[in-house]
């Protein structure tokens, strides 16, 4: 593609993502155009790394979507000199020794492997939003409580015994579903449960309002929230504060017969007390998608215990399309001097 049409491709793509009209640029009238023009004709160079996933999928997606970058996959030559680094668990200092970086974007919505890195540079930080990833992680919620509610464990136990049991069934507005990180996700996750009647609740570090749904906040209230949850869905990001925050003091908290559902982090949850409190009696069971080591090892208790159900982080993924169509959108903005989208947090890890 000449530069002409990949100019004129880039525009197109700007125009679609809807921030061309937007644009705020220093100076006025001429100066503005000329800026934007020059920012739009620019062909940012991105660089995919990671140390544990391949990231050559996205290198298809921007192939395929007709995109003008150029791109690079850490570690061939040529990704330093990037203008964009896309990562997910990069190696830690590599991206201090980038001398052109100007913008680090997450390929999904989690940003801790990224502000994990000691040596991280003083640059935006940016994490993918899509509605419809989060809709994916409802429905995996929704499955994982069904699970519980409608008492699918048993049955599927019963099967296995050829056992005929039909127990007595709880309407969903006397169930209650907890929700642990009340943020984008979290709030569809809520709203998906409360409109199939399911009687919501959500926890979180700051305040929050969510009609239909009760909401608490900070460690004060934390233990009132737990106390009347039948299921908890962690939907929490990983900072210094909440690793490890699924643990017995958390669970000691929750009414006899609770049932966790991890869709954060695995490092949320200390594995061996989730599984004491299953064999001892005082949790129903789990239903696990993420883990502190990933893949989940072989040799994991996880693996077989009858009362957890592990799925392998699938709970939602990104449309590839989607995700690249963020980055770059991101790409020229910074390259035009403006603010990238959908920013994280240092200070709070998000």
């Amino acid at each position: 593609m000449n530069s002409l049409k990949c100019g004129l491709k880039i525009k197109r793509m700007a125009r679609i993502c809807g921030f061309v009209p937007k644009m705020r640029y220093p100076g006025t009238g001429l100066d503005r155009i000329e800026t934007m023009n020059e920012a739009l004709n620019q062909k940012p160079h991105i660089a995919l790394i990671s140390s544990t996933l391949d990231l050559s999928f996205l290198k298809d997606a921007f192939n395929a979507s007709g995109l003008c970058a150029r791109l690079s996959i850490y570690p061939e030559a040529g990704f330093e000199t990037a203008d964009v680094a896309v990562a997910w668990n990069p190696p830690h200092g590599l991206l201090a020794t980038m001398p052109n970086l100007r913008l680090v974007h997450s390929i999904a919505a989690g940003l801790d492997n990224i502000f994990a890195d000691p040596r991280l540079p003083s640059l935006p930080v940016c994490r993918v939003v899509d509605d419809r990833h989060a809709l994916g992680m409802a429905e995996y919620a929704i499955w994982s409580v069904l699970l519980f509610h409608r008492e699918m464990d048993r049955h599927l136990q019963n099967a296995t015994l050829k056992c005929w049991e039909r127990p007595s069934q709880i309407p969903a507005r006397d169930y209650s579903v907890g929700i642990l990180g009340f943020g984008a996700i979290g709030r569809t996750v809520g709203r998906s449960l409360l409109a199939l009647n399911y009687n919501v609740r959500a926890w979180a570090r700051s305040p929050k309002e969510e009609a239909g749904i009760i909401t608490y906040y900070g460690d004060e209230q934390l233990p009132v929230f737990l106390s009347g949850c039948n299921a908890v869905i962690c939907l929490l990001p990983l900072t210094g504060a909440t690793r490890g925050i699924m643990n017995a003091k958390l669970f000691a908290h929750l009414p006899k017969g609770a049932a966790i559902i991890n869709m954060g982090r695995g490092e949320h949850l200390v594995e061996a007390d989730l599984i004491e409190a299953i064999e001892s009696g005082h949790l129903r069971g789990a239903v696990l998608d993420v883990f502190a080591k990933e893949p989940l090892p072989e040799e994991s208790p996880l693996w077989d215990h009858p009362k957890i159900f592990t799925t392998p982080h699938i709970a939602s993924m990104p449309d590839p399309k989607d995700v690249v169509a963020q980055i770059f959108e991101n790409a020229t903005r910074v390259l035009a001097g403006m603010p990238p989208l959908n920013e994280g947090d240092r200070d709070s890890g998000y």
